[in-house]
């Protein structure tokens, strides 16, 4: 994947050209190699170093090539492939279907380790910190930004590998054979939490207040940052007490759960501290008419109206930095250059998830009570009268994209019962009763192992790019990743309030959110279900998937291995331990009876796609990633893992 690159910072610093203004780094190229003393007397130069810091944060899903930073470097994936785990979605790509093959997950999955990037954040703080002829405003913020990165580092580590040796210092080897001092051991789990809570409080005075700065850090994110840690941080306490197999004597994985109280609160008072404005004018998007619309343009819209995203990494056409999501993930009917789409299909499980407006759950309804068939005049019929967030979220048949229906159906339901179908849209076949060849299957699928098209049903719409060119390789797509955004912070508010017996102020703060996707009849009674529901549907494909389903201690349940019916996958629908261990899809087919009132008419089935042969299983060694052997024989204070 095409991306900026920009020297890194070892024992001398590399720097590049000037940047004026946020996310001006996105566009500078590499010019010169600068002592220290020279960089660190420029804003401008150390504004580039930063630059090369912000673009190595990790998380875990992107939208470009790099979608996990691996422990000890590996190949990358395609970073749609973390968005087509855990059931959510199907990987119609055939190297990718080993997701939805295997028996469930290595211990060793979603590691990473990287004290490299931690020294050149100690480096960048102690040399900024010495730096003399810097402006003590520029100085102030430029610290204040590596320690939140550095922070917000440490909480990718400890979401992933539970506590970690707390490194804030440049280490410094003396060549004496002697490495003693630098072996660390690990901090507690809750150690490191509160290390990201402190730092997050520590500095998010010497920074901005400024809702339109997204791509450098501000007051607002190092609030969601502090908000979002403390939340993992309470829950890992409260609900790791039902997991005794997933702890260490020594506290560096579990936290005791007397301290959930504190780090709810904690959770509370920073999201509130967003939510009353003192961060900056963030507010939930409200712009467009249509409510599906709306929430598509959550990630779309780069413009100064949407107030809702507070930190992003952002890309730019013009600066090269750009990522491939719309270009693998387009439908195929649509796509630019008809040789990248429709890997990432969101499966009917998800789907089914987006309640009706009457806040009731309910199964796409595809049959009567007597076990007909239903017939629908629009393929868009059968989901009407849902939240607005599954039509922002999932494309769905018939749904538009770039102007343009796309082209979903499975084929022909004859009178007999029978399927006429092709291996192909471009092979057409003639209808009973007629001699002409016509389509008989939709350009964009579903064809059970036909990759590049739908083989749920659906397509993602969540970050597709509706610009000129976004989905050709040579241009390829600017649509920011948001890492915070205010409906979160919502959310984490509401979590945490309710986990504190506030069950009032929880109601108000995720009722403004349900309200905004057209659930206007606000709920009135609160329970654990309701908040991991409302997760779910808000923020899926957006990386919480799976680190929510760790905190709250649910991963093994949800995915325990074992296959589904289409029963199972229809009822208990709203529950938070629902089994989730197999992608479903919903197959649009079009009726062919001219003798009935129903022909030309629309009925769907379940299918489960047949490339879908395993059953996700989460074990108790997946709550913490294992640490390689090379960091263990490294360092003999590192203890292991509870189940390694």
């Amino acid at each position: 994947m095409n991306k900026l690159y920009i020297l890194t910072l070892f024992a001398a610093l590399l720097v590049t050209g000037s940047c004026k203004k946020d996310s001006d780094f996105l566009d500078v190229p590499p010019k010169q190699v600068i002592p220290e003393e020279v960089a660190f007397s420029d804003p401008a130069l150390v504004l580039s170093v930063l630059g090369d810091l912000y673009n190595r944060q990790r998380d875990f899903s992107s939208l470009d090539g790099l979608e996990e930073e691996k422990p000890y470097i590996t190949p990358a994936e395609p970073g749609w492939r973390t968005f087509a785990d855990f059931n959510e979605a199907f990987p119609s790509e055939a190297g990718s279907y080993f997701i939805v093959q295997r028996s469930g997950w290595g211990y060793g999955e979603w590691a990473i380790w990287n004290y490299g990037y931690i020294r050149d954040l100690n480096l960048f703080i102690e040399r900024a910190t010495a730096a003399t002829k810097l402006l003590d405003a520029d100085k102030t913020r430029f610290i204040a930004e590596a320690r939140f990165l550095r922070a917000n580092y440490y909480f990718e580590l400890v979401k992933r590998m539970g506590g970690v040796p707390l490194i804030t210092n440049s280490q410094q080897y003396d060549y004496s054979g002697n490495v003693t001092n630098l072996q660390v051991a690990r901090s507690k789990e809750s150690e490191i939490y509160d290390f990201v809570i402190a730092e997050a409080e520590a500095v998010k005075g010497m920074l901005p207040a400024d809702a339109s700065q997204k791509s450098r850090a501000t007051k607002g994110a190092a609030l969601a940052m502090e908000a979002r840690a403390a939340l993992y941080a309470g829950s890992i306490a409260k609900y790791g007490a039902s997991t005794p197999q997933v702890a260490l004597p020594g506290n560096e994985v579990g936290i005791p759960s007397g301290m959930a109280p504190a780090y709810y609160t904690k959770a509370l008072t920073a999201a509130e501290e967003i939510i009353n404005g003192s961060a900056g004018g963030y507010q939930l998007y409200k712009i467009l008419p249509d409510l599906a619309d709306n929430f598509a343009s959550i990630f779309l819209d780069k413009s100064s109206v949407n107030q809702e995203s507070i930190f992003v990494e952002d890309f730019k056409v013009n600066s090269g930095k750009v990522h491939g999501f719309t270009t693998n993930n387009q439908p195929f009917s649509i796509s630019d250059e008809g040789l990248d789409a429709g890997r990432l299909n969101p499966s009917l499980n998800l789907v089914e998830s987006f309640e009706k407006l009457d806040n009731t759950y309910a199964p796409i309804a595809t049959k009567d009570g007597a076990g007909n068939p239903i017939y629908y005049a629009d393929q868009l019929d059968i989901f009407a009268g849902r939240d607005a967030r599954l039509a922002g979220t999932v494309l769905l048949p018939n749904g538009l994209f770039k102007g343009k229906h796309v082209d979903i159906w499975a084929g022909y339901q004859l009178a007999d019962g029978s399927i006429l179908t092709s291996d192909d849209a471009s092979r057409l076949k003639p209808l009973p009763g007629t001699n002409v060849d016509v389509q008989v299957v939709g350009k964009d699928g579903p064809i059970n192992g036909q990759e590049f098209r739908t083989q749920s049903g659906f397509y993602i719409r969540k970050y597709l790019d509706p610009a000129v060119g976004s989905g050709r390789r040579g241009r390829q797509s600017d649509v920011a990743f948001i890492r915070y955004r205010y409906a979160e912070v919502l959310l984490n508010a509401a979590e945490a309030a309710f986990e504190l017996g506030r069950t009032g102020t929880a109601l108000g703060y995720i009722n403004q959110v349900r309200a905004r996707a057209g659930l206007t009849t606000p709920l009135t009674v609160l329970t654990f279900d309701r908040i991991v529901h409302e997760r779910r549907v808000e923020l899926v494909f957006e990386g919480h998937t799976l680190y929510d389903m760790k905190r709250w201690r649910l991963a093994h349940l949800v995915w325990d291995g074992a296959s589904m019916t289409v029963s199972q996958l229809q009822t208990n629908i709203g529950s938070a331990t629902k089994r989730n261990t197999q992608p479903f899809g919903l197959w649009p087919y079009k009726y062919y009876n001219p003798a009935s009132p129903d022909n030309g008419k629309w009925l769907f089935k379940e299918v489960l796609p047949a490339a879908v042969t395993g059953a996700s299983r989460f074990q108790f060694g997946n709550y913490y990633s294992t640490i390689n052997n090379e960091v263990l024989s490294a360092n003999p204070k590192i203890v292991k893992q509870p189940n390694q």
